[in-house]
This record gives C-alpha cells, structure tokens and sequence, in this order.
C-alpha cells in the first residue's frame, strides 16, 4: 500500500496540545493572589512582598527566595579569551575554555564515557556547585540557570506576566488510513480528516476512487508557554554603592569584568544560550551570536545539562575593518590656508564630504592625496544634520575608518582634483581631473566659545548581575569627540554601510521610516523561533506590563509579541497592540504619576521629574527603563505612543549635539542669567561659586556642580567651566539616572547606526505620529506683528503664508511648521485658544513681519510662539524660503 505524507498545510486545527514551563519549582503549588494594583503600588513594592505575581527580591542576589533559582549574573570581557559559568545561586566559580568556530570546523569530540540517568546528573551538578574549582588569571566566570520544569497546562496563559512561547515537534509520526474520494482522478489533491487535523493529500498514480491509502503524519506541534520572572536592574556604580529606585548593587565579580573591559578600551558583552538536548558536561556544541555576527565552538561546563542556559564570554574578536573595495579613486587636494599639521578638515570630493586629516611635516597650499572606495562613492555624503541652526556642527565620514563624527567647520570655496598618476596598487581613477569642492577647516573647538559649545552624550554600556539586563554610564563629551558606527552587522550580514545612510538621508520622511522599517525587519526573529506572549489586566495594566517587559532579555525585545487582555476574548491582529501601546505610555506620562512633569515652556512637552525617586521610592528607575524599551519597541513596530518629550530627550536618544540654545528652550531666564555673566567684567561681585540650589517640596538644598564646588570662586578664567558645568547639569547630570535608564531600555532594541538618517523632529513625528491639525482652529487663534499688525490677515504676505500652509504642504510639512515655530508637533486639547509660552501664559500662534534685508530665511522663536517672515515679494518666493527653513531646521531656534 503507497505510504504519502502531508503535501499542504493545516487548514485548520483543534487546539494543539500545549505545556506550561514555570521557572519557579513550586509552580504546582497553591499560588498566593496578587493584590490588586493601583497608581501607587509599584513593581518594587511588588518585589518586596511574598506575592507571585513576578519579580525577585530587591535584597541580596546571592540569597533568592526559597523554591525560585535566580536568573544568573551576566559578566564579560573584551579581554576574556574563552567561556565561563558559574552555578546559579552563588556556588564557586568553574572556568572553561571556548574558542571560534571557523568555517571547517569538525564536529564536537563526544566524553569518553556519557552520563548517566538524570539521577546521576542532578547529583554530578550538585557535587559541582559544591566544589572549588580553579580559574585562569585571564578568564573571568559566568553563570548558569538550572532547568526549568515543564508541565502540562490546558490555557498555559492564565496569569498576567510574559510568556516565552516555543512550539516543538518530537515523538514517532502518526499513520492514518483513508480512502480516496470519488471523483478524484491520479495526480489530483484532495482533503481528508486524520484525526484533530485536516490534510491535503495528492492521489498517487496507480491509485482511484474507493482505494485505501496509508498516510504518515508528523507528530502535533507542542506549545510550550514558559512564564518568565522580572529581572533587576544593576547600579552602574562600579564601587558597589546602589541610586535606589529599584536596582541593586553589582557584585564584585561582574564589577572586575566591567572594569577590565573598560581599561581595555572596550565593552564588556556577554550572551545567554541554551545548551541543546543531549549535550552533557565535556561535550561541545556551536553557538551563533546575531548580535556579534560571530560563531562559538563552546564546552558543555561540568556544572550545566541539557536545556540549561549558561553564559559566555566570547573571546575577543579582531577588529574588523570595513571590507576593501575592489577599486578606489584617488583625489589630490590642495591643503587650505590655516591649516596645521594633524588638524583635520573636511572637503567635498566628487559630491562626498569626508573628513581629512593633514599629514605632518606638510603646510598650507601643498597638495595631498587620498583614496576613497569608488563603490562607496555616493552624492551629498554631507548628512542634512547642519543648518545655520546647528551653531555649525554637522556629522561627516572619517576617511580612515568610514566612522560618523560630528565637527563644526569655517568654509572656504577649493578646488579638488583625482590624480591618475596616483593609482596604487592598480586601483582605478577616474578620468574627470576637475571636481569643484569646499574645504572646511575644522574648528578644533580648544577656547571655549558660548554660542558653539556643543555637548554629546556617551553611553557606556556594562553587563549587570542579571543577564538579560545590562547597565551603563552616561556622561556628556565635546561633541568633535562623538563618533559613531557607519556599519551595522548581524547575523554575519551587513545590514548597512555609511553608503546606504547616505542615500536614504535626503530622502522624504515616509521614505527614510520605510527604510528604518526594513532594517527592523532583519532583525526581527522569525516565529519558529519563538515569540513573546504578553498577558495583563486591565485593571492593572501598567504594572503587569512593567512586570512583564522587565523579565524580557534583549534576544526576546526583537521576538515577535503577542497582546493579551485577560478575561478577554480580543485576538491581537493589530488592534490590541496599538491600544496596550497607547494606554501604557498615557499613563507613564500623566503627570499625577509622579516620573514625569509638564514642561515649563511648553505645556505639551514632558520632562523628566528631577524628584521622581520622592514619587516612587522604591522602583522610579526601573519605570524609566520599562519606558526606554516600550519607546524602542514603539519605534520598532512602527506603533504610536501619548507622549511628546522635550526636545533635548530626542537628541539624546539620536546622539546629538547639546548646545545652550537647548538650556534657552527648557528655562529662558535661567539662560540669560548665564549669558549676562559671559559680558560681565568683575564676576566677584556675583559672589558665586560652583553650587546649584534645587528647591523639592519647599526644601532648599545645595547642589555642587563640580567636586568641591562649594569651596571654589567662579572667576573670569574658570567662567567657561562653570558655564559647562551648568549646561551638563540641567541637561544632563539633574536627571542622569533616570536618562541612562531610558537610553539603556531604548538601545535594548534598536541599533543606534539605523537612527543617524533621523534628526529630533523627525523622531518625534515618528514615536507621535502627526497631529491633527484644524486649520480654521489655527488661522482664527494667530496674532500678527510687526509689517503685519496694521492689516492682519488681511495682508498679501499673511495670505500667501496661509495659502501655502493649509493648500500646498501636507500633514508632514504642517506638523513641522508647528515643530519650528512651538518646538513641538503636538496641538494642545482645546485647541489653539490655548497655546502657552514658556512662561505659562497664554501665548499664541504669532506672525511677526519683517524686512527681508534683515532676515533671507524666516525665524522662529520657540519660547513664544512667534516666527518672524520676512516681507517676500512673491508667493513662490515665501513658499521656497518657509519649506528651506522648516526642512533645514532641526537643531536650534533660528536660522540666520
């Protein structure tokens, strides 16, 4: 009898059996009800109770809760040459060795004698938790969780947490009989029912209607559901000491491979894998890291089995440079007046700007040569990030390894040419010998300038004690010291080069999400390798979801999710994860929640609460990092959230320049207040030092800006360092904790290389989407000024910029336009009766006239809602200078 297997798939099926995996042994045991949740329980409150709703102890690592393993430390190194683990629940360290998979690698040498049952295994991984064991001066340890035990489950999603979801197929195929159907002819498909499942079998040839065929089935699919526990966040603070807010002190161990990593000049990383069925202690087995874009050969630790998840350290690869082009073309520039030798200058070569350093021993009016990759070649390689707005500064491409690099440049017109008599080792040159170009000399930025300091925050990131949890440090850096990576790698392909951010970055805004969209896609897993299942209550929605997105390692941020109302009947096709999305972020905005404040300036903007640690005591900063992730994960899923930040949160997030037109858009006043002192002659009048004084809750307190501040004078030589100080700490250091948590969430998922195409404003209209704009709304509330206040609307420029505005530019341009003139894209609720200053008082939409002799482009002032439009001639004129300014415009407050 001819044997046939499946030739389609399922058309439909009964519900397939389904396990439930719980990491806490005494899963079978009576659960405790968790307490109802409200506005003022908190996850860390949570933690600190005996409820089983998820999480682990806030106390020690080393001392977890009876009958629940902890999820192990995560520790690494740059300099680690091979794999370590050490036993979960703080046994002794046991070192192994692991080295990279190369392409001809053989496969792994089997034990001379295999284990034996689980019995002997279980006693084999006791008896090696309580042993010592050696370790090599270079190797650094690592841990590993025990098996989790599965059970049978008939729903496996009846609690609120998340859910690591996992289908697998094992056991013997299912053999059927069923007869062929009249009607069907040989090489004809037909359906049958074999048992739960309906088939799609094809009639062999030598078979009719009424024979018996024999079919051979797979075996049913089983859905494992594994309850995952909340992870604790690590303190960055190397000595031991812990901010509070929900993190915990990071032990010594991790703390010395953090502190190797960053002697090194490197990042200390580390990954959790699985080790695969029937692999015992002794044994190999290969690992490959996307994120790395590397292949491990790793043995099995005598302290580790089967399905157990360890952590390695891989070795440290070399670094890789960007891969050699075939040919280059060969460019010979004269180098412009006033530069020295080893400054570097930036130049526009055959439509590419690159950055060039000046060779030594080599002055002004000399000619130099250089190659670039003819296949990276690309047009306007200058990004859209400088504008008259920018106080100057734009990224560009360094020559010698491709890196973005923020510089601020003088321009001066030059020429350049290729030079065919520069071709080495038979690279190609370009016969065109003529390229006009600009030189920029580089302003190296070593006196301290008021109007172009600029600052770029630097996240350094560190492992924490829990492995799906890192942490890090930021701190702000002279912005010509920012670079950042033109090429990101994973999974061993490159998703993009400098070249590819080059020719999307001139793009349209729909066109570059698009893009950005594609990238997401790549590093999305693909569903056979599991997905995420996020159950909540939606009477405690935002600390079940807390609980939920903070037991999810950074492999399971880029899985695909799944959204469950418990109780409801509601299939997630789009519409629950756009509701969760929406309800979560209106919540941890709400200023009655206590992390967050309405912005000063701007009624519509939120800034981070300075006090949030008075409002939730226990577990602020793990809300921040739950945020940074829900934000990353909104960007991922092109979902929209209910929040508009202040502008200088979206520049931290994209890496870019920090200037003290940023310190004028949060607090005015307290800017001028600065600015005055930089004309002032005798500071010691002021009677300043370097001390802050911050009011919270109607107590007065002294901050110092700098260590030791409260001894030291501010004085006409140190006036720049105490301006610094000032900038860092409003825009940074007033809030640091809370910012590198909401980075740290924010980068869990998304690559910093595929944001540099986005500037802030386009950030935000991505993350909140374009508003809704009622145009009569907007026309009826604006004011006029200046040329404009005699005749209002009535005037034929204010009609013309009306025109443009409602008939000729889309949502897009409409949102940006609100963007430049109030700094945000958001339309208050009631309309904009309502817009406020930065005072708190009613300031609404203005339009000031001008001369054109004073302005060439329009300007705006964001503090009160006033753009000042000069008096065109025409109305194509006004269209073309508005749209330049509005596009141009994404740093600053006006454009000269």
């Amino acid at each position: 009898m001819p044997i046939f297997r499946i030739m389609g798939g399922n058309a439909s099926r009964s519900a397939a059996s389904t396990s439930f995996t719980n990491n806490n042994p005494a899963a079978g045991q009576q659960q405790q009800q968790a307490p109802v949740s409200n506005r003022h329980t908190y996850p860390g409150m949570r933690i600190s109770s005996t409820s089983t709703a998820g999480g682990v102890p806030s106390a020690s690592l080393g001392a977890p809760p009876s009958g629940m393993p902890t999820i192990p430390p995560r520790m690494g190194g740059g300099t680690a040459a091979g794999m370590h683990y050490m036993a979960a629940g703080g046994g002794p360290s046991l070192v192994v060795r692991g080295s990279t998979v190369g392409a001809s690698s053989g496969g792994p040498p089997r034990p001379s004698a295999p284990p034996g049952p689980e019995s002997n295994l279980s006693s084999l991984l006791r008896s090696a938790a309580n042993s010592s064991a050696s370790s090599n001066s270079n190797t650094t340890t690592n841990t590993s969780t025990p098996p989790t035990t599965t059970s049978a489950c008939t729903s496996g999603t009846g609690r609120p947490g998340a859910y690591a979801v996992t289908r697998t197929t094992t056991g013997p195929g299912q053999v059927y009989r069923v007869t062929v159907p009249p009607g069907v002819r040989p090489g004809a498909e037909f359906t049958v029912h074999a048992g739960p499942r309906r088939v799609r079998v094809r009639c062999p040839p030598t078979s009719r209607p009424g024979h018996s065929l024999q079919i051979t089935l797979p075996p049913e699919p089983t859905t494992h559901n594994q309850l995952l526990k909340m992870a604790p966040l690590t303190s960055s603070e190397t000595d031991g000491t812990t901010p509070g807010g929900g993190a915990v002190p990071m032990t010594a161990e991790v703390r010395k491979v953090n502190q190797a990593a960053t002697e090194s000049g490197g990042t200390a990383q580390t990954f959790l894998v699985t080790i695969p069925p029937n692999i015992y202690p002794g044994m190999q087995f290969t690992v490959n890291v996307p994120d790395a874009g590397q292949r491990f050969m790793v043995t099995c630790p005598p302290n580790a089995g089967p399905n157990m998840r360890v952590r390695i350290v891989p070795p440290t690869p070399p670094r890789e440079e960007p891969m050699a082009a075939p040919t280059t073309q060969v460019f010979e520039v004269t180098v412009p007046a006033g530069v020295r030798p080893n400054q570097p200058f930036t130049l526009m070569a055959n439509g590419q700007r690159v950055l060039v350093t000046c060779p030594p021993n080599v002055v002004p009016g000399q000619r130099i040569r250089f190659q670039l990759p003819v296949h990276q070649v690309v047009g306007n390689i200058q990004l859209s990030y400088e504008s008259e707005k920018s106080s100057g500064w734009c990224r560009t491409v360094r020559v010698n390894d491709l890196k973005f690099q923020w510089v601020r440049m003088n321009k001066k017109e030059h020429k350049s040419h290729n030079n065919n008599n520069g071709n080495n080792n038979g690279d190609e040159t370009k016969e065109d010998m003529n390229n006009e170009g600009t030189t920029n000399i580089i302003d190296d930025m070593k006196t301290f300038d008021f109007s172009k300091a600029a600052y770029v925050r630097k996240l350094q990131l560190l492992e924490g004690n829990d492995a799906r949890m890192r942490t890090g440090q930021v701190s702000l850096i002279p912005a010509q010291e920012a670079v950042v990576e033109s090429r990101l790698v994973y999974n061993n392909k490159t998703l993009l080069s400098y070249a590819d951010i080059a020719n999307i970055q001139t793009k349209s805004l729909e066109e570059k999400t698009s893009w950005f969209q594609s990238i997401c896609k790549e590093l999305l897993a693909d569903w056979d390798d599991g997905h995420v299942k996020i159950v909540v209550r939606r009477h405690s929605l935002l600390n079940d979801s807390v609980d939920a997105v903070m037991s999810l390692g950074r492999e399971d941020m880029r899985k695909r999710w799944r959204i469950e109302f418990l109780g409801e009947p509601g299939i997630d096709a789009g519409g629950v994860t756009r509701e969760w999305f929406q309800l979560l972020t209106e919540q941890i905005f709400d200023p009655d929640f206590g992390l967050w404040l309405s912005s000063v300036n701007n009624q519509m903007c939120m800034t981070i609460n300075p006090a949030s640690n008075i409002s939730c005591p226990d577990d602020h900063l793990v809300y921040f990092r739950f945020l940074g992730r829900i934000l990353g994960r909104a960007l991922f899923d092109r979902q929209l959230v209910k929040g508009h930040m202040v502008r200088h949160l979206y520049k931290h997030l994209l890496g870019w320049p920090i200037t003290f037109e940023d310190l004028e858009a949060q607090d005015e006043e307290y800017y001028n207040s600065l600015k005055k002192f930089t004309t002032m002659e005798d500071l010691s009048m002021m009677c300043l030092d370097f001390t802050i004084t911050e009011e919270t809750m109607g107590v007065r307190r002294d901050v110092e800006l700098i260590p030791g501040g409260n001894m030291k004078e501010v004085t006409a030589e140190n006036l720049p360092q105490y301006l610094e100080a000032n900038l860092k700490y409003r825009m940074l250091d007033r809030t640091k904790p809370q910012i590198t948590e909401l980075l740290l969430g924010f980068f869990d998922i998304v690559p910093e290389q595929a944001l540099t195409v986005f500037d802030p404003n386009e950030l935000e209209l991505i993350l909140c989407g374009l508003p809704t704009i009622d145009m009569n709304d907007w026309i009826t509330n604006a004011i006029y000024s200046g040329y404009f206040e005699l005749k209002g609307r009535q005037d034929k420029v204010v009609e013309w910029f009306w025109e443009v505005v409602k008939d000729e530019f889309d949502q897009e341009m409409k949102a940006r336009l609100l963007q430049f003139v109030t700094g945000t894209s958001g339309v208050p609720t009631r309309g904009f009766s309502v817009l406020q200053g930065n005072d708190g008082n009613i300031k609404k939409f203005c339009i000031n006239g001008v001369s054109r002799d004073q302005y060439c482009y329009p300007r705006a002032h964001t503090c009160f809602n006033r753009i000042d439009l000069p008096n065109y001639s025409s109305k194509k004129e006004l269209y073309e200078k508005l749209k330049a300014a509005i596009t141009l415009s994404s740093v600053g407050f006006d454009m000269e």
